[in-house]
């Protein structure tokens, strides 16, 4: 039976990498010349997101940073999902006021997740209890936990209330500690460790195509425009959500053992199909200290994005 890609648990959308502060950890180089799109493309992006989305996240960069763009982008969603949707906001906290937060509000969002607990941020967290009193003074509850659930956690959310949480980068488990990218890359802080499978935990790039095996969301990444197995990103995007449909994407890659391969987290067993052994993958992202970069080198060298097709039939 075909997959039904029209219903997916979770996307988690990146519209823009402007951003106030220029953090050193930063995956995607967000800052205050971050990279936009267009509010065209965001309307049209919106209009390729699968009809049945149960929950999507609006990250950044810093999503108050364009905040005319996101209140457009929360009222295309409604119009879309008549407030069916629900809605997380990723945001550092910063420009957040009482009347933005109205705003915010009345226009759907109902999860606030603070990203900026930690010494990366240049508030390192300082208006932690002025935000938890603002937040507080709306009736808005605190919820303790990641910003990425486990599936059974995730079922267990619910619409009837609005909620709010803290989170931060550490050097173990989120952005800077994992992910060879960006300016955690230019500034030494990713983690080298070629044997830590971050392919296999929240936001890599497991269940991005369901699967009923793991506890884990089904979640896709859209960066700007590029649709994303995971996160960190591979190399060239699986689409273009500003042109194709989200479902017709995953749809298209689904049958490749490639994708499968990255459905399961296995990133180190990824070439099997085309020749490339798990003890070859596990070599290559040992010697690269970190699979992101064992991922990259694979659609480099021996994978082409675009056909689905082996770039060399030598084997390994």
């Amino acid at each position: 039976m075909e997959k039904d890609f029209d219903q997916i648990e979770r996307i988690y959308w990146v519209f823009t990498q402007l951003c106030n502060d220029q953090c050193i950890h930063c995956y995607n180089n967000s800052g205050p010349k971050g990279t936009k799109i267009t509010e065209e493309d965001c309307m049209a992006i919106i209009g390729n997101l699968p009809d049945r989305l149960e929950r999507l996240t609006l990250s950044g960069g810093e999503p108050l940073a364009e905040k005319k763009k996101l209140y457009r982008i929360l009222d295309g969603l409604r119009e879309k999902y008549q407030n069916r949707l629900y809605i997380a906001l990723q945001f550092n906290g910063d420009l957040l006021t009482p009347e933005i937060l109205q705003t915010l509000i009345e226009k759907g969002v109902d999860r606030f997740s603070i990203a900026s607990i930690d010494r990366y941020h240049k508030n390192e967290g300082k208006r932690k209890e002025e935000l938890s009193a603002l937040f507080e003074s709306f009736g808005i509850r605190y919820m303790q936990g990641q910003p990425v659930l486990s599936k059974s956690e995730l079922n267990s959310q619910t619409r009837d209330e609005l909620t709010y949480s803290f989170f931060g980068a550490t050097e173990d488990m989120w952005l800077g500690g994992n992910w060879a990218r960006g300016r955690a890359m230019e500034q030494d802080i990713w983690k080298k460790d070629g044997t830590h499978n971050f392919c296999k935990i929240p936001s890599g790039a497991i269940a991005f195509l369901g699967n009923p095996d793991v506890d884990m969301v089904q979640e896709i990444s859209i960066q700007l425009w590029q649709v994303n197995p995971c996160c960190p990103g591979t190399k060239d995007p699986l689409g273009d959500a500003r042109v194709e449909k989200v479902s017709a994407i995953l749809r298209r890659v689904a049958d490749s053992p490639v994708m499968k391969k990255l459905n399961e987290g296995d990133i180190f067993g990824i070439g099997e199909s085309i020749g490339i052994s798990t003890e070859y993958g596990r070599q290559r992202a040992e010697a690269l200290q970190n699979v992101c970069l064992w991922c990259d080198e694979f659609f480099t060298k021996h994978f082409d994005m675009a056909t689905l097709s082996a770039k060399s039939s030598e084997a390994l």
